[in-house]
């Protein structure tokens, strides 16, 4: 089974340093969680790991490929930033021919929330329509894993569940990396949490610990899993 190993990832801004000598993985079929304060460098790190960021240092490897930049993780490794990405003017359709390959394609274009978006185009989406286009086209990429950075970034509990439903129902054939400001999501969709923290990453084994490191009050623990 492959598996994408991350490692030695240091990464500094005007000398302050970000990451530190971070090491994460994923094995497929595993949904690992990011969490940490806003500016903690959850971002970064997929971004380095993706390969649009350049840190100090990195190793990046999946089976026994050694992935150093955005080709060599081409089919192998996939990311949705916080942004918006979709070029407007185009419509859903021809969107979806253009991102996925062809056995892909008909699971999209045949999707329920899809199907009365296809003759639009991006810009005419709500806020929430585009992101579920936006994860989907990442999801059913050839990539082996899957980095999501803020996927309920401003949308709907609906579609925030929705997508955490897809998530959960694709998650067998992928491996993904998840972050997210809304944790609670991210805590209850993610096999494993891993905090991020002054540059360092730390395995939840307990979320209890998450009171402990100051990241979450004992009212609202005691509200969310009590």
């Amino acid at each position: 089974m492959s598996k994408l190993h991350i490692d030695s990832v240091t990464k500094s801004y005007n000398n302050k340093v970000i990451l530190s000598d971070i090491f994460i993985s994923c094995k497929k079929g595993e949904i690992k969680g990011l969490i940490g304060r806003n500016g903690s460098g959850k971002s970064t790190l997929l971004k380095i790991v993706f390969g649009t960021e350049k840190p100090e240092s990195k190793f990046v490897r999946i089976g026994n490929k050694v992935i150093k930049n955005i080709s060599d993780g081409r089919n192998l490794i996939n990311y949705l930033p916080q942004d918006n990405f979709l070029p407007n003017n185009i419509s859903i359709k021809s969107l979806i021919n253009l991102f996925l390959e062809k056995e892909n394609r008909k699971i999209v274009l045949e999707n329920e929330n899809v199907k009365p978006l296809l003759n639009k185009k991006n810009q005419d989406l709500s806020g929430g329509e585009r992101r579920i286009i936006e994860i989907l086209l990442i999801i059913h990429s050839n990539a082996e894993f899957i980095l999501l950075d803020e996927p309920f970034n401003g949308v709907s509990p609906i579609v925030r569940d929705y997508i955490i439903e897809y998530i959960k129902k694709m998650k067998s054939s992928k491996g993904y990396i998840i972050t997210d400001h809304d944790y609670e999501n991210v805590i209850n969709l993610a096999d494993k949490i891993v905090y991020l923290q002054n540059g360092y990453l730390k395995e939840i084994k307990d979320k209890s610990e998450l009171v402990e490191l100051g990241y979450m009050t004992k009212t609202t623990y005691n509200t969310v899993y009590n």
